[in-house]
């Protein structure tokens, strides 16, 4: 049920793999939902109306004052793999616009590594620096520090190859997208919800191993589990010019040194508690049709 105060809510990076859903989950909630984008044509084709469409650019303050006007809520979900510090300045230039605006609620998408201790990670300490200029910008929030995303799983097939890229010496409790899609739409409904940092737990745990074989089991079973070591996998990036793949090696290494909180007690009583299984979700996935 929507919270009286708040009918309209801007999605900044709508378009992402983790924007898309809660953009729509908060239209289905009865919220009216703008999306913030440098590309209105591929937002467009994405979200017919009546989601509405803002053209901008977080670097771009002017075109945030727009996007926010006639909003009572900004939802933040920034990533950038080759310029980290995007989410800090992204988040800072957001708050400083939703508060002229007279925006009242804020909720972030962060990760579930991200503390003080974990800053000497580029990555980690952008979204730290975002964390504290959304708390210290007088607007309710809600941060959800997020575990794995089932999501990702579909990036690492590769042809026929499942790619378990470097050590992942702990369990992730994997999420899926529509899960936290859910509880990010109810913390606007639960005024209980807001002032907090909340981590966001799926209801298994299962190795980055488990999680491949479960995926490739049910959705690529002609895909093959190969293990590469993060040394092998940059000079197969390098090599073959993969871009992609050289922005997000440097987060696999910090996957071997830190470990990912679990708190959700929190979370799992405010907002219900994820219950997607991994193969729940890669049933769905098998589901739907490949792209030709």
């Amino acid at each position: 049920m929507v919270a009286e105060q708040i009918s309209k809510i801007l999605v900044i990076g709508g378009t992402g793999m983790l924007g898309q859903p809660v953009a729509r989950r908060m239209a289905e909630e009865g919220f009216a939902v703008r999306v913030l984008t440098r590309s209105p044509h591929k937002a467009r084709a994405l979200f017919p109306e009546p989601f509405e469409i803002a053209a901008g650019d977080v670097e771009d303050p002017a075109s945030l004052d727009a996007a926010m006007q006639g909003c009572q809520g900004v939802h933040i979900n920034l990533q950038d793999n080759f310029d980290y510090d995007l989410e800090r300045r992204g988040a800072e230039n957001a708050v400083r616009a939703a508060a002229k605006a007279g925006v009242q609620r804020v909720t972030y998408t962060s990760g579930a590594s991200v503390c003080q201790e974990n800053c000497w990670y580029p990555g980690t300490r952008a979204k730290f620096q975002a964390e504290t200029a959304i708390q210290a910008s007088g607007i309710p929030y809600t941060i959800f520090r997020d575990n794995f995303f089932m999501e990702v799983l579909h990036n690492l097939v590769r042809g026929k190859m499942a790619l378990h890229i470097g050590k992942h010496p702990t369990p992730y409790s994997w999420i899926a997208s529509a899960d936290y899609a859910r509880m990010v739409a109810r913390a606007y409904a639960t005024p209980e919800a807001a002032g907090k940092v909340l981590y966001v737990a799926g209801p298994e745990k299962l190795s980055m191993r488990q999680a491949l074989q479960i995926f490739c089991r049910i959705v690529h079973p002609e895909a093959r589990l190969v293990y590469m070591p993060i040394w092998v996998t940059w000079i197969v990036a390098i090599l073959g010019h993969r871009k992609q793949l050289q922005g997000v090696l440097p987060f696999f290494r910090y996957c071997e040194t830190v470990r990912f909180e679990e708190h959700p007690e929190q979370a799992n009583a405010l907002l219900g508690a994820p219950s997607i299984t991994l193969e729940a979700w890669s049933q769905q996935q098998a589901a739907r049709p490949r792209p030709l």
